[in-house]
Order: C-alpha cells, then structure tokens, then sequence
C-alpha cells in the first residue's frame, strides 16, 4: 500500500488579526509517523520588500533583520508569492498530497487566501488546489493529549493558564508536554514552529486513540471540559 504523505505548514503574518496577511510560510511534507521528506521556508518577497508599513505591524517585527541573515545563508529563500504558492503546489503533486495541516489550520488557511487575494488583486481567490482536504493539529491535541489529567496537571504546576484562567493549549504548551521541557520556547519563524507541529501531530497518532482534526477554533474548550470533570472527581474522591 502506498504511503500516505501530509503536509504541515505555518505562517507568520503582518496586518491584524482579522486580516493576517503571512510574510513567512513554512511547510514539511511528512508521514504520520513524523519523518520529514521536504522542508521549505520561504519568505514573501512582495510582503518582505514591497509593504514595508505593513512589515513594522508583523508580530516578531524584531526579528527582521535575523531574516535578511537567513536569506543571505541560504536558510529561507526569498521568492514571489506566485513562485511560492507554484513550488507548494508541485511539492504536494510529486508526493500525492491532499491532506494539509496546521496547528491553526483555520488561521493559516485564511491568511494564505488574504495573500493571494491582495497580492494578486483578486485575480486568483485561494492559495491551496482544488479538493484539498484540510486538518487541524489544535484539535488533535485537544482531543487526544491536552485532555488528559497529566497534562492539565503539568501546565497547572507550570503556571501555562491564561489571564481567564483556562488552561492554555498552544503548540508551544503541547511540545513542552510531550518533550517534558517546561522550558521550551517556540520560535515563531514558519518553517521551524512546522516541525514542531509535526512532532505533535505524529504523538497524537501515536496514542491510537480516535480524535477530532477538523478546524475548529473552539477546540480549546474540550480542555476547560476535561480540568472541570477532574476536579469534580476529586472533589468526591
């Protein structure tokens, strides 16, 4: 049976959070089991050199100038946002990809289309090809590793609970869990939070365990859920 390849990708975006527009896109085409064929990191030379206004609202804004010494090292390429989209979708035609992931897919799916839709004027509408199927790792997690009481447990003793006081649920908070380093800090550079997320997506399924992976950015409340059923347990224990 032919082995099924995926691909995960991440964005970072300029703009607001209602219409990011992604200035780095990252993607990993892997297994399930993690292994990565491809990795890519690309930076979007219409949004990087053309919008410089726009670049100074990018979160990370800081970390321009580590980008110009990892174009000039050759470790992200800077290209157009044509040739960018062309390599992806060549990359997901050699493997026979059809499946395409994200921690937040819903986020970064709708910032690739913003991109495509504001550099191209609305020429071309979506970023992915027709009949791609989409997948979110967030949702993974939440119904198969952050759920459980070792997890919520673990981000309690490390103080990783928003300002509501929910449990927070973030890729960085998920690979501190399966790595056991409370410590870790994600980088917010796309190609390397990618492989993060593949990391997380092949422990999710590790568990053999039945989960959710549609988008859903409501997902975080199966955690919430999950805290409140175990302190009732304890409370009558």
């Amino acid at each position: 049976m032919q082995k099924e390849y995926f691909m995960v990708l991440d964005t970072e975006t300029a703009n607001s959070v209602e219409q990011p527009l992604p200035y780095d896109i990252g993607y990993a085409i892997c297994d399930r089991q993690g292994n990565v064929e491809i990795a890519r990191s690309f930076v979007v030379a219409e949004m990087f050199l053309d919008n410089k206004d726009l670049m100074q609202s990018a979160y990370f804004a800081e970390k321009i100038p580590q980008y110009w010494e990892d174009i000039k090292s050759g470790k992200r390429e800077l290209k157009t946002f044509y040739n960018i989209r062309k390599q992806l979708k060549a990359d997901m035609q050699a493997y026979g990809v059809t499946k395409v992931g994200a921690y937040n897919m819903g986020f970064d799916k709708r910032a690739l289309n913003n991109d495509t839709r504001y550099i191209t004027k609305s020429f071309l509408r979506w970023f992915f090809p027709y009949g791609t199927e989409f997948f979110c790792i967030w949702n993974m997690a939440c119904s198969v590793i952050l759920n459980r009481p070792s997890y919520i447990k673990f981000a309690l003793e490390n103080g990783f609970v928003s300002e509501a006081g929910n449990i927070q649920t973030s890729a960085e908070c998920a690979y501190r869990y399966i790595t056991k380093d409370a410590d870790f800090v994600e980088s917010h550079t796309g190609l390397e939070d990618v492989l993060i997320e593949v990391a997380i997506m092949a422990y999710c399924y590790r568990q053999h365990k039945p989960f959710e992976n549609s988008i859903n950015s409501a997902c975080w409340r199966k955690v919430q859920k999950a805290r409140k059923e175990m302190e009732l347990k304890q409370v009558f224990a």
